[in-house]
């Protein structure tokens, strides 16, 4: 009875993931679809400042900001990198690519200081970038883009600030094309992204009648009225998972967009397994409000979803194992858009339940590092003390 319980329980889960959760797993909303290349230019281009938060990114601060600083936007467009302290020569690295570029007069860099209490190190850092954007006059539109994204496309920002007039979109977003090279990139890379999906589903996101809202911090252009009207930076400086908080706060102001690209990457390399179990871990418990209910309703949920389908069809017999075996083959089908995407074997896709149980691995690990006083752990700061929220 057991057995049979659970086999339809999972079946019913993954006909509501794939009939009635945004249709996340095909992964259609493309910057391209919200911008295409036939979307007529606007006769005067708004004025555009980068904000970049760094903290010790010199091995790739080059790359990231020389992106920046070759595209091909019609307006004025200016960067401002906040060094959040480094040791490891980052401004120097950055200016010196400006002085290669002959951009020097469009490259700005400031100290940033130690986070007051209540704020997270990025988002002081972030609002450090905004006090000296606004202290030479109001922009049109803020680009929060981290250290380690680089705009391959030339007209990444030309597409995306014609999109934002053209949608009248107070944020627009993009989930950049991580990098999927090593192993362990390959192995739980594609994952991360099909995960994010499914719980911001970007239609869900991008539809101005539904509450869902969500951000991917590496590329968020947003209008500056908005974010003022909102409160600034400083109405989130206490979120660990700072651009969903971006999000839901600009979604308020009216319509954001939220989608993938292969124009935009990031050039952080995750090269063995540890170093994505560690960007996970820094927040997954936070996405649970700390809540070890939560984190327990959560163990079960992915138990359900992911690691009964497979053992159902291994190990149950009758119509259970049947059943089984049909809904891990749609996990599978259902994993086929973001496989194609990154251009990995479709048969990546059988190994999602196993991809699934390290992610599980990786949501309980935050948890004990949070109640160790270790949590929300980025280059040498703990941002999610234990026994305290978001």
């Amino acid at each position: 009875m057991l057995t049979a319980a659970i086999s339809v329980l999972s079946a019913a889960i993954w006909i509501y993931l794939i009939v009635a959760r945004g249709a996340f797993w095909r992964a259609a909303e493309r910057d391209t679809r919200f911008a295409p290349d036939h979307l007529p230019e606007p006769s005067s281009w708004p004025r555009v400042i980068a904000v970049v938060p760094a903290r010790n990114e010199a091995d790739v601060i080059v790359e990231a900001v020389g992106s920046l600083l070759a595209q091909s936007y019609p307006g004025q467009f200016d960067v401002v990198l906040v060094d959040d302290q480094s040791n490891d020569g980052t401004g120097d690295a950055a200016m010196n690519e400006a002085v290669k570029l002959t951009a020097m007069d469009r490259l700005t860099i400031l100290r940033g200081t130690e986070p007051p209490s209540g704020w997270t190190g990025k988002l002081n850092a972030m609002a450090t970038g905004v006090r000296a954007v606004e202290a030479r006059g109001a922009p049109d539109y803020i680009l929060f883009t981290d250290a380690d994204i680089a705009y391959r496309d030339p007209n990444a920002l030309r597409r995306l600030v014609r999109g934002a007039l053209a949608k009248n979109t107070v944020l627009t977003s993009l989930m950049v094309k991580l990098r999927c090279d090593s192993l362990s990139e390959k192995l739980l890379i594609p994952a991360f992204v099909f995960f994010f999906q499914k719980l911001y589903p970007f239609a869900w996101v991008n539809n101005p009648a539904n509450k869902v809202a969500a951000a991917a911090g590496g590329c968020m252009l947003v209008k500056y009225e908005a974010l003022q009207k909102a409160g600034g930076v400083a109405a989130i400086r206490g979120a660990l998972i700072d651009d969903c908080a971006m999000g839901a706060l600009l979604k308020t102001q009216g319509a954001v967009f939220l989608g993938l690209t292969e124009a935009v990457e990031s050039i952080r390399p995750y090269d063995d397994f540890n170093h994505i179990r560690r960007m996970v871990s820094r927040s997954a418990y936070s996405q649970l409000d700390y809540n070890p209910l939560k984190l327990l309703g959560s163990v079960l949920g992915m138990a359900l979803t992911y690691i009964a389908p497979p053992y159902l069809a291994l190990f149950a017999e009758g119509w259970p194992g049947l059943l089984g075996a049909a809904v891990w083959a749609v996990m599978a089908l259902s994993f086929q858009p973001i496989l194609r995407l990154y251009k990995r074997s479709p048969m990546w896709g059988v190994a999602l339940p196993v991809i699934a149980l390290l992610y599980l691995g990786f949501t309980i690990d935050s948890a004990v590092q949070h109640w160790l006083g270790r949590g929300g752990a980025w280059k040498g700061r703990y941002q999610a003390a234990a026994g305290g929220g978001a």
